[in-house]
This record gives structure tokens, C-alpha cells and sequence, in this order.
């Protein structure tokens, strides 16, 4: 017997389990415990490993760390656009705007997607339809979300590209992307995103594909942006020089797992987290002229092969014995600062094997809760 399955109305996560409670009202994004692995023929990478943070209305929240520590994918899981297969969403709760969207139809997450919470992607060219005018494709997202006639799709879409100060909108709007520049091609992706007046604005390394000079064009577009909007702002970024001066809070990611958050100012004057130290003090800046360059010794792990305990012992310089075998929760070390680090537990509140080698039962440990 064949059984027929509406992927329409499956819930994308394997193994849904009791949804916790709503956040504040004054809370617009809430990330809970959230899991994406993909499952691949080497085996099952677990690039988004247990991720909580929160986004309230109107805030600017930096997500950084090393490339491949899986921001962009919570950054996609939020949105729901991971490809299922080979990616799984294990586990986790994602609350926007009051709603848990993770158990939601896909009819009805597509609604809430360009509408209520938009994307600009890193880069541009792949991210447009190159045999459709760019006025054509900001217009179809108005009309795919708004009441509106096809001449009022047009003119907000002209308005948009005016808004994001590209000159001679009209006429732009009648071009294709590959005849834009790519400082333009950006604005047209800020100017999709904003068509709806979405409350959530994610923006994955806006600037990665531009040169330095338009790129602190496009982040002073995207701040005024969100400034006359009122929207919410989650940046993905690796450089620590935009996070100082874009936005409020930040929070560190390391191998799919958060590490450290707090406003960006305690962040970056104060890290608490030896791998926050390390991005820090690996700023050439930092380094008096014709001295060697500090880094971080070792490497990334291998994501078939996480070590067994905190992720970033094998190159840190503080590890200790309780490091290498178990993995350390987020911790309060100050009013609004986290960091995932055994260095901020009292030594009475660290786990330890029972028989000293890690094949015994394991103490309990006490985590602060928000």
C-alpha cells in the first residue's frame, strides 16, 4: 500500500516536542535550541548545534565568527529555505513576531517570507534573474504580498529604487543586472527586501562582494534604511570593523555553536570567551608595525569529527581537563553578557567524571537560566 504525503503541511522538524512559551511582546525574534544538520555521503554535519539568541523589535543584533561556523545557515533556517534533503532541521523552536514558525505550512511560512521578514543576500548576481528587469522582479514581490494593481507594483517599485538612492529610477527599473553595477545590484537586492516594509531585515555579508568604499555606502543605506522603517536588523558579518560600527548587540559564533553575546561595545572592548579574545587580537591593526601577526593557532574542527567537549579547546590556550571532555552551556558572567567558557564557572559548579577518566557518571552542573 502506497501512502501519499502532503510535504505542504509536514512540519519541517524531525522530532517536534513540546513548544515552550511565547517571549515578551517586545521581543520580535526568539531562536530556541535550534539544529540543522545536513546529511551527506561522508556522514552528518552539524552546522547549527544548538543556537539561542533574541532580536527585539527595532534592535541591530551582529552574528560573526569564522567562515563556515554556520551563520549563514541559521541565517537560512530562520527563513526556512534550507534544502530538505540533504538538510535536516533536528530540533529548536524559531519565534517570530508571537508565532512559532518552525510548525507552520510552508503556504503559510511563504506569506511571512518577503512580507514580514526579508533577506539580502551576499551576493547579488546569483541572488537576481538575469533575463528579468530588476524593476520586474522588486514589482513581483510587491504584488506577491500587497493588494495591489500591476501599475501600483511598478510604481512602488520605482520608489524603491529612488528610496535606495539609485539615480534615474524609471530607467533603471527597465534594466537587467548585468547591466548594473555591483554597488548597484546590492541596492536593488535592499530595495526588494525593503518593497513590504518587512519587520525583520537579515542581511548576510551585504558587502562581501564590494569594494571598500561602496561598502560603507550600502551599510549607511541599510542603516538609514532600517531607521526610517523601524525594522529589526540581524547582520551576518566576519568583520568585526563593520559589527563597532553598525550595531548594538552581537553574538559570536564558533563550529555552530554561540559562544559569547553582549552589546557590541562590552564585546569588543571586554571578550569574555578566549575565542572572542582570539578574532580580537588577530587584528592586524592591533600589532606594532614589523612585529609578527597574532593568530589562532590550529584549525577549525572537522565537522564529521567535533572534539568531545568545548569545540574550540584543541587551539585554545586556556583549555583545561574539564574542557576537553565536556561542552560548556551559555553562562551569565555579567548583566546582558553570555559566554559558553568553564573559566566563568566556580570550580564547584564544574562537571566532573566520577572516575576521572570520563567513563563514569557525570556530576551535575548548575546553568543560569535567562
Amino acid at each position: 500500500m502506497t501512502t501519499v504525503v502532503d510535504l505542504e503541511h509536514v512540519s519541517p522538524v524531525a522530532e517536534r516536542r513540546h513548544v515552550g512559551p511565547p517571549p515578551p511582546p517586545d521581543v520580535l525574534l526568539d531562536v530556541r535550541g535550534l539544529k540543522t544538520y545536513f546529511h551527506v555521503m561522508d556522514g552528518t554535519v552539524p552546522a547549527v548545534d544548538g543556537v539561542d539568541f533574541q532580536l527585539k523589535r527595532g534592535e541591530t543584533l551582529g552574528l560573526v565568527g569564522e567562515s563556515g561556523c554556520g551563520k549563514s545557515v541559521t541565517s537560512l533556517t530562520i527563513m526556512r529555505l534550507v534544502d530538505i534533503p540533504p538538510g535536516e532541521i533536528v530540533s529548536g523552536e524559531i519565534w517570530f513576531d508571537g508565532r512559532e514558525i518552525l510548525s507552520l505550512p510552508m503556504s503559510e511560512m511563504r506569506q511571512i517570507r518577503g512580507s514580514d521578514m526579508s533577506m539580502i543576500f551576499q551576493e547579488p548576481m546569483t541572488s537576481l534573474n538575469p533575463v528579468f528587469t530588476v524593476g520586474n522582479q522588486i514589482a513581483e514581490a510587491v504584488k506577491a504580498h500587497r493588494q495591489v494593481s500591476a501599475r501600483g507594483a511598478w510604481d512602488r517599485a520605482v520608489e524603491m529604487l529612488e528610496a535606495v538612492g539609485i539615480p534615474s529610477p524609471e530607467r533603471r527599473a527597465n534594466q537587467y543586472p548585468h547591466e548594473l553595477s555591483g554597488g548597484m545590484r546590492q541596492r536593488v537586492m535592499i530595495a526588494m527586501a525593503l518593497s513590504c516594509d518587512p519587520k525583520l531585515i537579515i542581511a548576510d555579508e551585504p558587502t562581501t562582494a564590494l569594494d571598500v568604499t561602496i561598502q560603507a555606502q550600502i551599510l549607511e543605506l541599510i542603516k538609514a534604511m532600517q531607521e526610517r522603517t523601524g525594522a529589526a536588523l540581524l547582520l551576518i558579518t566576519h568583520d568585526l570593523a563593520v559589527v563597532a560600527e553598525t550595531v548594538q548587540r552581537m553574538a559570536v559564533m564558533y563550529a555552530g555553536k554561540i559562544v559569547e553575546t553582549g552589546t557590541a561595545e562590552e564585546v569588543l572592548i571586554n571578550p569574555k570567551h578566549p575565542y572572542t579574545q582570539g578574532l580580537i587580537t588577530s587584528i592586524p591593526s592591533n600589532v606594532p608595525r614589523g612585529q609578527r601577526l597574532n593568530v589562532i593557532k590550529g584549525t577549525v574542527p572537522n565537522p564529521f569529527r567535533m572534539p568531545k567537549g568545548c569545540r574550540f579547546e584543541p587551539r585554545c590556550p586556556l583549555a583545561f581537563d574539564t574542557c576537553r571532555e565536556f561542552d560548556p552551556p551559555l553562562r551569565i558572567t555579567d548583566p546582558d553578557r553570555e559566554a559558553a567558557c568553564w573559566l566563568h564557572y566556580p570550580i564547584s559548579e564544574r562537571p566532573v567524571s566520577r572516575n576521572g577518566d570520563g567513563s563514569g557518571p557525570v556530576a551535575k552542573v548548575r546553568v543560569d537560566k535567562r
